[in-house]
């Protein structure tokens, strides 16, 4: 057996995978996102480690620890993390869709071409960056920044506190902005700029590669053997691209988690200057990628604040009963900023078209709308670079709403794949990943695993109303974009 497991953006996913690569146990802890302030994104290092333990515990339980052939861990890149000489965060996390830093980001697109970044790394300045996050660091909390030794990510940390050795797995190293593909090198000049230093990262490491084993305290929290292996782990966009069998070009993944991830596999370094690239976990391979800030955790925050007695379940039953295109209602979903396409850290959410007549309904139906909007938007920029998008499979949390699947389909008019897992995608692949490395599988043998639970396609009834509204949707951005900044102005007071 293989255990992966995958630190969300509002849970901890765990899986017991067996010698057939079907899953023998599933487990699941929430946690929660937390915006102190507007536009920060931050979390609790702390409680991925309380959901580890708990996940750890349920998907043990019963069984031989002893047969567990290896762990792996995914979660969401590039997190934040600053370790003292202890190996103790510093502060909360900074998310990767957290939008504080936007004087840093035009701090160093002064200093520093971003062809010449583009170039080397795939990288522009934008939120997703974390030279930017770590000068704000510098600036702001210097006391707390002083006390850094490391900075880390979301799934190495859990790894490094299960027994690794510190290290950075290399897609963390990519995102960062602070990797240069081309010579295998950290930018230092671009890290000195920021205050930091190479000695607080790396060494870099394949996704694949055995960093360490479990240890001796983490065996009595969790239930793992001391002396398991574990794996450097995985980008959590990037092992659910993996588990869901995307390993040939012209396939694209739509990963419905709290953020949204476009996921396109390419064979070469290729970025494309409005989206992400990334080293997949097949050796020697890409994967083209944009991340939305807010995705499920939009449909989270509106049931939390406006529906808490309800289940997802019952507020899509609401929704299918509204027309398609919620009676003119269109929802921005720009809570956090906005990442991909747009780059757009003062970007806001917004709600327009609102009447009288409109209720949660319209509202839960309009955000699913404006979230496949935005996956449209996607596609729209992948295809305007020349790539062919022949697949498109859904999959994580969103992929279990078969009115959100049905609100794709038409909005994108292509049939749309769902795959067995539910919302286990990325810890599945991670287990996958572990299992490769662990020998208990090839790497030819992972499409294989995949196993489609059905195809939605369009309902040809919405499929013009969609399109008409897509066009208003985009033009509403290109209207607002020059009032959000003066918004900004007004938060900071």
């Amino acid at each position: 057996m293989v255990v992966g497991i995958d630190v969300g953006t509002t849970a901890v996913k765990g899986v017991l995978l067996g010698e057939d690569a079907r899953a023998l146990a599933v487990s699941e802890h929430q946690h929660d996102l937390q915006s102190p302030r507007p536009t920060w994104a931050e979390e609790d290092p702390s409680e991925w480690w309380e959901g580890v333990v708990a996940v750890l515990a349920q998907l043990l339980d019963g069984r031989d620890a002893e047969s567990i052939g290896a762990v792996g861990v995914s979660g969401m890149v590039p997190a934040v993390i600053g370790l003292d000489t202890a190996g103790r965060p510093v502060r909360p996390s900074i998310q990767q869709n957290d939008a504080r830093a936007d004087s840093e980001i035009q701090w160093f697109a002064e200093r520093f071409e971003e062809g010449a970044l583009f170039d080397v790394s795939g990288a522009t300045w934008n939120q997703q960056v974390v030279a930017p996050t770590l000068l704000w660091l510098l600036r702001n909390e210097p006391d707390r920044w002083s006390q850094v030794v490391r900075v880390t990510g979301s799934y190495e940390y859990i790894t490094q506190r299960l027994g690794a050795e510190p290290y950075t797995e290399r897609n963390w190293a990519l995102e960062s902005g602070l990797w240069d593909v081309r010579s295998g090198r950290w930018l230092e000049s671009i890290l000195e700029a920021a205050g930091a230093s190479v000695d607080q990262l790396g060494p870099v490491r394949a996704a694949h590669e055995i960093v360490g084993v479990v240890g001796r305290e983490a065996s009595e929290a969790t239930g793992l053997a001391e002396g398991t292996p574990l794996i450097a782990g995985s980008a959590d966009h990037i092992a659910a691209a993996f588990a869901a069998g995307l390993r040939t070009p012209g396939d694209v993944v739509m990963k419905f988690g709290g953020a949204g991830d476009f996921l396109y596999v390419a064979d070469t370094f290729a970025p494309v200057r409005e989206l992400f690239i990334d080293y997949h976990d097949y050796p020697d391979a890409f994967v083209i990628n944009g991340c939305m800030a807010s995705s499920g955790s939009l449909v989270k925050w509106f049931k939390k604040n406006f529906e808490p007695g309800r289940s997802f379940p019952e507020l899509d039953a609401m929704a299918a009963g509204v027309p398609a295109g919620a009676e003119g209602l269109i929802v921005l979903p720009y809570f956090l900023g906005e990442k991909t396409p747009l780059h757009d850290p003062d970007a806001r959410g917004t709600f327009v078209g609102l009447t009288l007549t409109h209720t949660s309904a319209h509202v839960h139906r309009a955000i699913l709308e404006a979230v496949a909007f935005a996956f449209r938007h996607h596609l729209e920029v992948l295809e305007a670079a020349g790539h062919t998008v022949q697949r498109v499979t859904m999959m994580d949390g969103g992929a279990r709403s078969p009115l959100w699947r049905k609100i794709l389909a038409s909005v994108l008019d292509r049939d749309v794949l769902h795959l067995e897992g539910g919302s286990s995608g990325s810890a599945i692949g991670v287990g996958l990943l572990a299992g490769v490395s662990a020998g208990r599988w090839t790497w030819d043998d992972v499409p294989t695993f995949v196993r489609v639970a059905g195809t939605t396609p369009p309902e040809r009834a919405w499929v013009d109303r969609y399109w008409r509204l897509y066009g208003v949707y985009r033009d509403l951005y290109l209207r607002l974009q020059s009032l959000y900044p003066e918004l900004q102005e007004a938060l900071r007071g």
